[in-house]
């Protein structure tokens, strides 16, 4: 059992963002939404608009279930999914498509609420190793070069952790040496940490319920911290040794989730869900949290991130399984709706080179310019046939789009990158 710590120091109320766990390469994307876990992918040069026709597809590739987003490094694609009793873990080439190494580990979960029952959790690249988080609860370690498993842990066993409504659906983070993980499990292991190395248990904290939202990094007076919406409560912890520095309540008991990450700017905090939750913004502190706004009808997400250009949020408002689901561009410092497009409905959103780029729920790639005045479409075209639920990733001049019908779909892989 490993514990680490180290002495406090008084906390500046100054908050950025920290960077990932290791160097990564320019268009990189080694995790979910992107090197900082903000939807901005980096140091990617688009066209200026698309052929009409669409971008050329390099190649497409079948997958089994499961809506785990692609994560790319060094040219190589890592896609996580299912078929029969296997998660399968597929290291392929960014340019060609072709397979380099399959790991195939045992596959437990079944479907509830969901039919579909592949994993949920994009895999987290780091130096050596690729991290996957199966639908059933396994946590579990790849190597990056031979496609090896290094080693699992069955963290919804060990802590008796719940499922939930559709499996685990919460990717982890790795910071340091560690991989925190938002388990859900009962005497204060709400967030588990285990060795990045071996697997070995370092700490747990927090008694509430999983989430489907993905934690993130920030940074207080040059110290790190790990922040966590759980299914009840937004929390910031110490990574190192899970200490929680203060939290706020976040959610809604009832059929509903927590699924969108939270977002870092500046010194505020901000955290979205359908359901009733709403939309918070606040301001980090030394020692506690300070409100700025909070409302259901601004900005309220049921699975989307949105993504932070300069002083605004651009995001989805509303529910998939309702019919309801808007594009909004909102002031972020005061809540104010500056426009709101129904057409994409349910989309995911990534940032580059100047422009955003929307994949729909129908599959449909939206260009368009992140303007506060007004909704400014610049392309379209057809980039998934089928469902897509999974995050897209974008990097090298690639828009990697996978779609998920009843047994499974391809991931399809675009030039959109300026030649």
């Amino acid at each position: 059992m490993i514990h680490r710590r180290f002495f406090w120091k008084p906390l500046a109320a100054l908050l950025v963002t920290v960077t990932w766990v290791h160097t990564t390469q320019a268009g990189d994307w080694p995790q979910i939404l992107g090197p900082n876990r903000n939807g901005h992918a980096e140091n990617e040069k688009l066209m200026d608009k698309w052929p009409e026709d669409g971008p050329k597809q390099v190649w497409r590739r079948d997958l089994g279930s499961g809506y785990a987003g692609p994560a790319v490094e060094d040219g190589v694609v890592y896609l996580f999914h299912r078929q029969s009793s296997s998660e399968l873990l597929d290291a392929v080439d960014l340019k060609t498509g072709e397979r380099k190494w399959t790991c195939d580990m045992a596959a437990s979960y079944r479907a509830s609420v969901n039919p579909d029952d592949g994993p949920r959790c994009t895999p987290v690249v780091t130096d050596d190793s690729v991290i996957v988080f199966g639908a059933a609860g396994q946590l579990r370690s790849i190597n990056k070069e031979t496609g090896k498993l290094r080693w699992e842990v069955d963290l919804a066993r060990q802590f008796g952790a719940q499922d939930g409504y559709f499996g685990f659906g919460s990717t982890p983070i790795v910071y340091d040496k560690l991989v925190l993980t938002n388990v859900g499990g009962r005497d204060n292991a709400a967030v588990v940490a285990v060795t990045l190395k071996d697997g070995e248990f370092a700490w747990r904290a927090g008694n509430d319920a999983a989430s489907y939202a993905s934690p993130t990094m920030a940074k207080i007076a040059d110290r790190p911290y790990a922040v966590f919406v759980t299914r009840f409560q937004t929390i910031l912890l110490d990574p190192f040794t899970g200490r929680i520095l203060y939290g706020f309540p976040f959610g809604q008991r009832g059929p509903t989730v927590n699924a969108a990450t939270p977002l870092v700017s500046g010194n505020k905090l901000f955290v979205t869900a359908s359901y009733g939750v709403g939309a918070k913004l606040v301001e980090l502190e030394k020692t506690q949290f300070k409100p700025i706004w909070e409302n259901d009808d601004t900005l309220s997400s049921q699975y989307n991130t949105p993504v932070i250009v300069g002083d605004y949020l651009y995001g989805i408002h509303g529910r998939e399984d309702l019919g309801r689901a808007e594009l909004r561009c909102v002031e972020l410092a005061t809540g104010k709706v500056m426009w709101s497009e129904v057409g994409p409905g349910t989309s995911h959103l990534i940032y580059a080179d100047g422009k955003l780029i929307a994949v729909t729920h129908d599959g449909v790639a939206i260009l368009f310019k992140p303007d506060p005045k007004k909704f400014e479409e610049i392309s379209r075209f057809q980039a998934g046939k089928d469902i897509v639920r999974a995050l897209p990733a974008l990097s090298g001049g690639m828009l990697l789009v996978r779609e998920t019908g009843q047994r499974g779909g391809p991931v399809r892989c675009y030039q959109v990158g300026a030649k």
